[in-house]
């Protein structure tokens, strides 16, 4: 250690550790007991990895994927009249149908199983963050302990496919986002599950590769010296008044993990200066667009759980309260492409089989239904009757009554259509719904994991679905 950072050191307090320490070490220092994972029952997985495709916002399943009928703008319409702002284009499943703008994933709809009326919770006040967090923990918040991510929880039960590759890593999300920046940093964590099992965070994508070496200008020694530095410090009086034995020998675990990576070949998988530019072009519809493609080489170099987001930020992207139409153009801009040329590239490499790529938003959209039918919820955006402008024209509130999700790869079957909504509004589902319960059982089931898994918190059981009572839907299985 150098005289520079013992004098570092030396001037650390209990406050400066504490206001200096990542958000996700803290919510791993919150738990203070061993966790003891209870596995009810044995199941064959389907799947030995996992990718999340966030559709951060709220996705309006009528514009993409559950298309109604097609009402062009103009000056004058009602708005009571418009249900899809887009017309309807045909897939390669004779069934199913989507919106104009999805050609390219309509044309791997045969490889995938599509979900029509997935249920969001009913959460009250509707609020993305709350919902975004029921959504990756299976819990509505508030909780009394820090929920893990579903991509922890799949760490913490089944460890990493490569040992030098984390298990969880989380692309796409800045979470220095303003308003709910908070909220949205909860459930980027392993909560009570430790460090260890926590999110390898990338904002950008294109920044990959320099998360996975030193810093040029610290060298080897200074870097070690640092590294050892962070030992001390975890060693500290301090720290254990926020934090048993547990917590901090997995804080120490994720660090020797982090060094593992930072020397090993697999520190490739994360630089996309490798790949091909023909290959890289496909992908390149922004950075939504090459976390697919970086997605696809973690996977290849063997991640265990990858989340790629579009990005939440309120008013933004699909948080669509106003443009609608335009806006939902744009993000379908960006995500086709990506998203079927990487069902096509793990299909090529052998891969598709044995991973589970799961498409899905925190709730759909509808123009005059704010919630669900039947649940009264505070209207958060002013929808004229009669639209005047073409920002009135798009799915503009908080629809949680029906929302699609798709499905590919896994043991999933191919060409599947999943429950029916209403082609009248409020469209609404009428046939097979799926709450939040039975989606998360559905997806630790492809994993091999049981919906009634549990840990025990604070002399309690927590498990992997609310009250261990998922159910996982076979239909969607081959």
């Amino acid at each position: 250690m150098n005289k520079d950072e013992r004098r570092a050191l030396a001037k650390v307090s209990r406050r400066g550790f504490i206001g200096t320490t990542a958000g996700a070490t803290l919510a791993a220092l919150a738990g203070r007991e061993p966790l003891f994972a209870a596995a009810p029952e044995k199941i064959a997985p389907t799947a030995d990895a996992v990718v999340i495709l966030w559709m951060a916002g709220g996705m309006a399943q009528t514009e993409t994927f559950d298309p109604k009928k097609y009402t062009p703008y103009e000056t004058g319409l009602r708005s009571e009249r418009v249900l899809s702002t887009f017309p309807s284009i045909d897939t390669a499943v004779d069934n199913i149908r989507f919106s104009k703008g999805l050609e390219r994933i309509a044309r791997v709809m045969d490889r995938g199983a599509l979900i029509r009326t997935f249920q969001a919770g009913d959460l009250g006040f509707i609020l993305h963050s709350r919902h975004q967090y029921h959504w990756h923990t299976g819990y509505a918040p508030p909780q009394t302990v820090a929920m893990p991510h579903m991509g922890a929880v799949i760490s913490r039960a089944l460890g990493p496919r490569n040992a030098t590759v984390p298990a969880f890593i989380d692309i796409g999300q800045n979470l220095e986002i303003g308003g709910e920046s908070s909220a949205v940093k909860a459930f980027h964590t392993a909560g009570f599950l430790g460090s260890e099992h926590g999110p390898f965070l990338i904002t950008d994508p294109r920044d990959a590769a320099a998360s996975v070496r030193p810093l040029a200008e610290l060298g080897d020694a200074r870097f070690a010296s640092r590294r050892a530095l962070y030992k001390q410090l975890l060693a500290a009086n301090p720290v254990h008044e926020y934090a048993g034995d547990f917590q901090r020998e997995a804080l120490v675990r994720s660090l020797d993990s982090a060094d593992r990576l930072l020397t090993s070949p697999s520190a490739k998988a994360f630089d996309l200066s490798l790949e091909p530019k023909k290959s890289f072009d496909v992908y390149n519809t922004g950075r939504f667009g090459q976390g697919c493609l970086l997605a696809r080489r973690l996977v290849e170099a063997g991640a265990r759980f990858v989340e790629v987001t579009t990005e939440y930020i309120p008013f933004r992207y699909w948080d669509t309260h106003e443009n609608g139409h335009e806006r939902a153009a744009g993000m379908k801009a960006e995500i086709d492409a990506p998203v079927a040329q990487l069902i096509l590239d793990l299909e090529e490499r052998g891969l598709l089989n044995r991973t589970l790529v799961v498409l899905a938003s925190e709730f759909g959209r509808d123009l005059i239904t704010e919630g669900k039918v039947g649940k009264t919820v505070k209207n958060q955006v002013d929808v004229p009757d009669v639209m005047t402008q073409p920002k009135h024209y798009g799915m503009h509130r908080h629809f949680t009554g029906a929302g699609s999700i798709l499905l590919f790869g896994g043991g999933i079957k191919k060409g599947l259509l999943y429950g029916r909504t209403a082609e009248e509004r409020p469209c609404t589902t009428i046939e097979k719904p799926v709450p939040m319960e039975d989606l998360h059982a559905t997806i630790y089931r492809a994993m091999g994991i049981a919906p009634d898994t549990s840990f025990v918190v604070e002399k309690r059981p927590v498990f992997v679905t609310r009250d261990g009572k998922g159910v996982p839907i076979k239909e969607l299985f081959a």
